[in-house]
């Protein structure tokens, strides 16, 4: 497997949870659980992606790299290209994005998701799970990916794809799909192009920056995970939660 950074973007700002990195969780700020996540993977160096200093000092405070970004940013793929040209990485190194609201991500799915790039012929890698329940697949904030025979994504869609023509046939077309996670593993190069790329119009009216990718020509290799991740968070009910998952 190539050595892999995880690369955890954190900010401070949220709409539905201001200042949730720093958010307690048994007696821890979140991001410290994520950052555990990440020394637990096989990872060679994991650093934390920032343009707070609230957050870089808590991260400081229990030893974690920090790396200062701008505050420009609008997704954690932009924040985690500037953190690859100021560290200088080569474009062949691998890099997975490690979402900050992420903190009982299991390691060895961090591992798994690097691990994807092993195929040379992937430039992205990423995971999906088997849909839990119908309701599920027909919520629009659950992420389906379809794959081909090479576990290449196809495309990615909110909408309940594949659409189901027959009646009687949901459940056919459930079991055709992934509930896509978002976790991302990249070689700096492919990172860099991205970032470099506008939106496409297929990002702009799905709002899924993955289908830029598609867009451009880029190859997503979608692994199944042996187990789901925990729950990311973005609300209070999320936090207790997390806090019955982690390890």
């Amino acid at each position: 497997m190539n050595d892999f950074i995880v690369v955890i973007p954190a900010r401070y700002a949220s709409v539905r949870l201001p200042g949730k990195a720093l958010r307690d969780i048994r007696g821890r700020p979140m991001i410290q659980h994520v950052y555990e996540r990440g020394k637990e993977s096989g990872a060679t160096e994991v650093v934390i992606a920032t343009d707070d200093e609230r957050i870089a000092e808590a991260a400081e405070d229990f030893g974690a790299v920090v790396c200062m970004t701008g505050d420009h940013h609008q997704s954690g793929t932009e924040r985690i290209a500037e953190v690859a040209d100021l560290m200088d990485w080569e474009d062949r190194q691998v890099v997975v994005n490690l979402q900050g609201d992420e903190p009982a991500m299991p390691p060895q799915l961090i591992d798994q998701c690097a691990s994807l790039l092993d195929d040379a012929t992937a430039d992205i890698a990423t995971l999906a799970s088997p849909f839990k329940n119908q309701e599920d697949f027909q919520n629009p904030n659950c992420v389906k990916v379809v794959r081909d025979v090479n576990d290449h994504a196809i495309y990615f869609s909110r909408a309940s794809i594949p659409y189901s023509r027959d009646e009687g046939s949901e459940r056919r077309a459930a079991s055709a799909a992934l509930h896509h996670h978002g976790i991302y593993a990249y070689r700096c190069g492919v990172l860099r192009r991205f970032v470099a790329s506008a939106p496409s119009e297929l990002e702009m009216c799905e709002q899924l920056e993955q289908l830029r990718a598609l867009s451009l020509g880029m190859t997503i290799a979608v692994g199944v995970p042996p187990m789901r991740p925990g729950t990311g968070v973005d609300t209070e009910e999320d936090l207790e939660r997390a806090s019955t998952e982690l390890p």
